[in-house]
């Protein structure tokens, strides 16, 4: 009995010490007001290049492709759905950059030799990497959570997004997805880097590639079939065409109601690939649920790589 009540003492100890790290991670990333504002850099990039001059872009492509169909689909239908692929493309990117700034503190803290005084706590090591891993988590779903949040009112005061409860719950759900996996991949990276200069200069490359990676400022299928691919590897490409099915599939429910079947769902279809909804990657054509299985089995790998990296790497001292 004595025994017993002494391990569950130690575990108690080890759940708050875990529960306190997690937090003082958290309060890293919530109390740095640049770190946030620079964490939205690529979402506000989008943003600002959507109202110069992508959203007349992907107005002239729906165009396009429904010829002879202009008095038939509603016009504030087609801009809602091209609202809709902003508001995609904004959550796609908020979902590389800000777990990206949050696992930054892994790098600030070796800098400081923060990291020593970590690993000389009875915290064991696994369950440091996850306390960081969990509060960059918890961050990127949270800031992620309220752009969608705000997205949805505004979309809302703007007109019919014709979304309903299990749509908008799936939303969110997509979103802790993309959460976990982004900060999962983006931890075994961290881990790489030895000094805050190196991992800002990445993060310059990864700010500014991101919005072209997920098809934020150019379609996907705008591009040849071999970049496509290599873009469609990253989770976060899939994350963005999942967040695409579910905020869109009431307009598209919609425009196609409009139709009527006139042209047996090939608008649709066509807006579908135009707009990348399914990815596509060396010839393999994703689902709704085989990009889940997918993201899930890259993100599962990561957080084993992630776990016997920290062990290898972070020694007791």
């Amino acid at each position: 009995m004595m025994f017993s009540s002494i391990s569950q003492e130690r575990s108690s100890l080890n759940m708050k010490d875990f529960i306190g790290f997690t937090k003082r991670n958290l309060l890293i990333y919530f109390k740095d007001v640049l770190a946030i504002i620079f964490s939205l850099l690529t979402s506000i990039i989008v943003f600002v290049l959507y109202l110069l001059f992508l959203k007349g872009t992907f107005v002239e492509a729906l165009n396009s492709t429904m010829r002879g169909l202009e008095n038939i689909v509603s016009s504030a239908d087609v801009e809602m759905f091209v609202n809709g692929i902003l508001l995609s493309g904004i959550l796609g990117s908020a979902l590389i950059t800000i777990p990206y700034t949050c696992l930054q503190t892994i790098v600030k803290d070796k800098e400081a030799g923060v990291d020593a005084d970590i690993c000389s706590t009875p915290l064991k090591r696994w369950k440091i990497i996850l306390s960081y891993f969990t509060a960059s988590s918890i961050c990127a779903f949270i800031m992620t959570s309220v752009i969608l949040t705000i997205g949805l009112v505004i979309l809302h005061a703007m007109g019919d997004m014709h979304l309903g409860i299990a749509q908008i719950a799936a939303a969110y759900g997509i979103v802790l997805l993309g959460s976990v996996s982004s900060t999962a991949l983006f931890m075994v990276f961290m881990l790489l880097f030895k000094n805050s200069s190196t991992s800002t200069a990445f993060f310059g490359i990864l700010t500014a590639a991101a919005g072209f990676v997920i098809g934020a400022y150019i379609p996907l299928s705008q591009f040849s079939d071999g970049v496509q691919s290599f873009c469609n590897l990253f989770p976060a490409s899939h994350i963005t065409s999942m967040i695409r099915n579910i905020l869109l599939s009431g307009i598209t429910d919609s425009i196609n109601s409009d139709i009527n079947g006139l042209d047996g769902g090939a608008f649709i279809s066509a807006i579908k690939d135009t707009f990348s909804f399914n990815a596509h990657s060396f010839g393999l054509d994703f689902t709704m649920q085989s990009s889940v299985i997918y993201i899930a089995v890259i993100a599962l790998l990561c957080i084993v790589a992630m776990t016997v990296a920290y062990n290898k790497t972070y020694r007791r001292r």
